[in-house]
This record gives C-alpha cells, sequence and structure tokens, in this order.
C-alpha cells in the first residue's frame, strides 16, 4: 500500500468523522461560541495561555459560551450568576467529569472520589475519607509534623522552593496519617523510589494528551501517556500493597491508625481502594481538586 492510498484513505476518514460529528449535533440548542473548524473545533483559538484567550472570547461571545475542542463540546462559564446556578442550583446535574485517558492507567479513576460519579459507591468513598482521613481529628494530630518540616526549613537559612515544600509536607502528613510511615523521609530507600514515583506521575499526568480531544485515538495512545502511568501506578500500587501487608502482619500489636480502620470496613471501602488511595490522592492533587488536604503552612516563632 502506497503513501498515496494511505493518505487518501485518512483525509476520507477525516470527511466522515466531520460529517458524522456535524450531523449529530445539528439542531441541539447549544450556548453561542465562534465557529469550529473541521476536525480540531476551536483548539486553535486557545493559544499558549488560555485563560486569557478564554476571557477574550467571553467579551465576544457572553458569559455562557460554548467551545468545541477536538471532537468534545465544552460549556465555558465566566459569570458568578451563572457559576451559582450550576454549582449550587443544579450541582448533582453537573457533577461528574469527563475523565483523563491518564486516568484509565490500572483503572484508576474507578478509586477516585474525584472521578466517580454521584452513586452509592462514591458516597461510601466519600464518608470513608472525609470521617478518617480529612476530619479536624485527624488534620490536627498531623499538627506537629507540619510544624517540624516548617521549622526545618526556617533553620536551613535558604531559599525554599514552596512547590516542593509544599508537596513533601502533604505526602509526609498523608503517609503517616495512612500507614504510620514517612514516604517523604530523604534517608529512606522505598520513600526516595515512592515520592520520586509520585512525582513522575505528577509531571506525565500534567501533559496535554491529544486522546482527551480526540477519542478515537485511545487505542494508539500517540504520546505513550497511559502506558508509562501504568509502570508508575503499577509501581505504586507495589509499594502500597508491601505497606498493607506488613501492617496486616502486625496488627494485632500497632496502634489502630488509618489504614486498620479502612481495612476494618469492606463493605465501604475495600483492599484495592486502599492500595490506591496514596497515589489516587495525590494525582486528585495535581488536578486541582477542592478536598482539604492539610491546613495551611503558618509561621512558628523560633525562640532564640
Amino acid at each position: 500500500m502506497d503513501l498515496l492510498t494511505i493518505a487518501v484513505g485518512l483525509l476520507f476518514g477525516l470527511i466522515l468523522f466531520h460529517g458524522f460529528q456535524t450531523v449529530r449535533l445539528r439542531g441541539k440548542n447549544f450556548p453561542p461560541g465562534p465557529r469550529p473548524l473541521p476536525f480540531i473545533g476551536n483548539l486553535h483559538l486557545l493559544g499558549p495561555h488560555p485563560h486569557k484567550s478564554l476571557a477574550r472570547l467571553a467579551n465576544i461571545y457572553g458569559p455562557l459560551m460554548r467551545l468545541r475542542l477536538g471532537s468534545k463540546n465544552t460549556i465555558i462559564i465566566s459569570s458568578a450568576d451563572v457559576a451559582k446556578q450550576v454549582l449550587q442550583k443544579h450541582d448533582l446535574a453537573f457533577s461528574s467529569r469527563s475523565i483523563p485517558d491518564a486516568l484509565h492507567a490500572h483503572d484508576h479513576f474507578k478509586y477516585s472520589v474525584v472521578w466517580l460519579p454521584v452513586s452509592s459507591r462514591w458516597r461510601s468513598l466519600r464518608k470513608a475519607m472525609t470521617s478518617n482521613i480529612f476530619s479536624p481529628s485527624r488534620l490536627d494530630a498531623n499538627q506537629h509534623l507540619r510544624t517540624r518540616k516548617l521549622i526545618s526549613y526556617c533553620r536551613t537559612a535558604d531559599a525554599v522552593d514552596i512547590g516542593r515544600a509544599s508537596f513533601q509536607t502533604a505526602l509526609n502528613a498523608l503517609s503517616s496519617t495512612i500507614f504510620s510511615v514517612d514516604l517523604a523521609d530523604p534517608i529512606s530507600d522505598s520513600a526516595r523510589e515512592f515520592k520520586e514515583l509520585i512525582s513522575n506521575i505528577m509531571e506525565v499526568a500534567g501533559k496535554p494528551n491529544p486522546v482527551d480531544f480526540f477519542p478515537f485515538l485511545t487505542i494508539f495512545d500517540p504520546l505513550g501517556i497511559r502506558r508509562r502511568l501504568s509502570v508508575y501506578f503499577g509501581k505504586v500500587i507495589d509499594i502500597s500493597r508491601s505497606l498493607i501487608d506488613e501492617r496486616l502482619e502486625k496488627r494485632k500489636e500497632e496502634m489502630n491508625d488509618v489504614i486498620d480502620i479502612l481495612l476494618s470496613m469492606p463493605q465501604e471501602i475495600d483492599r484495592t481502594h486502599v492500595e490506591h488511595l496514596c497515589g489516587k490522592l495525590e494525582m486528585d492533587d495535581k488536578f486541582g481538586i477542592t478536598l482539604v488536604k492539610a491546613q495551611p503552612l503558618r509561621a512558628v516563632p523560633i525562640p532564640l
């Protein structure tokens, strides 16, 4: 098969795809918006600074507009009044999210309170996390960890990378809460490996993925994002699994921390959820989740 035949086949496929999209969307009552181009839709209008481009488009088309990003229709809200209608009065109808292709690695989205649709499973998982991880008592119990981290940074007298410091402090608080282990400890080899895995997950998952705009590319995974995340998630789950096995062996002797509580309530959250838990929390944070992970860092005076 020569290149000309392949090119003609691809062109014919694109024409069919565009025609199918046009017929499928015809007659639907969408908000106003710029006319989409064939195949790419309005992706070309986003530019290097999407927030500025969207603000400029909102001045033209109003506070509620429609963009087609690749093959996906997207509604853009830029008005407080319209946002209030969506988030307060119609929150249930708009509560589900479009799941990025990256989160299909190891079926990650099935174990996340952020990405699951509203259902009994979502309610059970949310209840378990709210009661056992993000409760005020649990956050207060970790206050000394945050204070100790802040003091250590203040004593170095060096410039502090706020992003790195926040990541390490959050990882320390979460792993100490769930596993009673500091997975941000720079001395521990396993902790160093875990921290590196989480950093890799955040970096790869944060990259723009054409599959999210053109779902028919899923089988090709052109940038290899899902493939790399499958490797990273597999290693994170292996570390979590070993920590769970270790805790089960010591369960009769050790303190009653979060992992003990979660493992004792299989009707609400099973072992597979717990194995995904630590990587899931850090992954969810990368996508700007509104769940409160920890109290803000506060300056602590150090007596001289």
